[in-house]
């Protein structure tokens, strides 16, 4: 056995290192060739082995210890976002715009549980929505509008009856809702939701409208109610006005164009008035009115004048004392039956006919920002 391995080592030295034919013959290369020259061949190969694989070992372990230090150095200097406290995490996301935290909440199921909190959309939905946002109409429609979701959802997963019924709930689930935007963790009745309905123009509320159907002499210094819905991609809205008949819609309405309610009652109801008492000549107004008693009332704007009976001297004047209120409407020129309308202060209540329309419900205008959106809306020249 030994024999026969030294004998295979034999012929691997062989055939690695040649002998030259030029300088020996075969009979001086046999008598030359001893285990002398064995041993020092494998002596000269095993150091050789074992010099070189020893370095190649250091060397690829030096390598891979740099690579391991320089990954930890990495890891440590590498902050991942979901690595901070909660704290510091929250003001970063209060910092965001709506479009940032919808972008931060599709990343992980942490961030979007995060972002679609309450707290950080209601600042948003108070600096953009806030002034129209106002009143019991408003948030009465939100309410039918989430039921109305809530039945659509329900109906839409429950197709199916018995186990078969949950099975498909879940499939329709997986398949229609997107974890994006609206994912599956944001509920319906959150701030996020009635944020981003708004914004798509998906929910329409109630507001109401100066200058209905792009300025219509017929509506000038007027304000209608009207069910509108936002446009993002124009900045603009589309308002549907409420009519006897067929519906009026109006599109590309400007912001400064609308207001939210600013009473809660019908635009049917005629508007109980506590201000009659406190009207005195200048005072400003807006008081409802409408063309026949099948229509909606609009609100109008005037101004309190001085009866037929004072000649306007504020010192001599006792029109404020008066059963009777002259109620002036500046922007139809003087002889206009549209220009003046006498009311009883005591005992208010509709009047009109259907030849020059039905007044009735009168708010008195105390703040300096209504009255000027009224000045900005002035006609040009005066109506007849």
């Amino acid at each position: 056995m030994l024999f026969f391995l030294v004998s295979c080592v034999c012929f691997l030295l062989l055939s690695i290192f040649p002998f030259s034919k030029s300088s020996l013959s075969w009979s001086s290369q046999m008598g030359s060739f001893s285990f002398q020259y064995l041993f020092n061949q494998l002596l000269r190969t095993s150091m050789v082995s074992f010099l070189f694989c020893p370095l190649d070992l250091v060397k690829n372990s030096a390598i891979s210890s740099k690579t391991e230090y320089s990954e930890k150095n990495k890891k440590k200097d590498d902050v991942c976002l979901s690595d901070l406290p909660d704290l510091p995490l929250e003001c970063i996301l209060e910092k965001l715009s709506p479009a940032g935290l919808t972008s931060m909440s599709g990343v992980c199921r942490s961030f979007r549980a995060m972002c679609t909190q309450d707290h950080l959309w209601e600042r948003h939905l108070n600096q953009k929505w806030g002034k129209f946002l106002i009143g019991d109409s408003v948030y009465k429609e939100w309410q039918a509008y989430i039921d109305t979701k809530k039945k659509q959802t329900l109906l839409a997963s429950s197709n199916g009856k018995g186990y078969f019924g949950v099975f498909a709930s879940s499939l329709w689930w997986k398949k229609n809702v997107k974890l994006n935007r609206t994912s599956i963790c944001l509920p319906v009745d959150s701030i996020m939701a009635w944020y981003l309905e708004l914004e798509s123009g998906k929910f329409s509320f109630p507001a109401q409208v100066y200058n209905r159907e792009n300025g219509n002499v017929g509506f000038l210094l007027s304000c209608y109610d009207a069910k509108v819905s936002y446009d993002s991609n124009s900045d603009s809205f589309t308002a549907r006005y409420l009519a006897h008949g067929r519906p009026t819609t109006e599109e590309n309405i400007k912001w400064e164009r609308l207001r939210s309610a600013t009473v809660n009652t019908s635009p049917y109801d005629l508007h109980l008035s506590g201000c009659l008492t406190d009207l005195h000549p200048g005072d400003h107004f807006e008081i409802q009115w409408r063309k026949s008693k099948e229509f909606p009332y609009g609100w109008w704007y005037g101004v309190v004048g001085h009866l037929d009976s004072c000649d306007g001297n504020k010192l001599y004047c006792q029109c404020h004392g008066s059963d009777m209120v002259m109620l002036e409407f500046k922007q139809y020129s003087p002889g206009s039956r549209w220009r003046e309308v006498v009311i009883d202060r005591k005992d208010h209540r509709e009047v009109g006919n259907e030849e020059d329309g039905f007044y009735a419900g009168i708010r008195k205008l105390y703040k300096n920002d209504e009255i000027s959106v009224w000045k900005g809306l002035w006609p040009t020249q005066s109506l007849e």
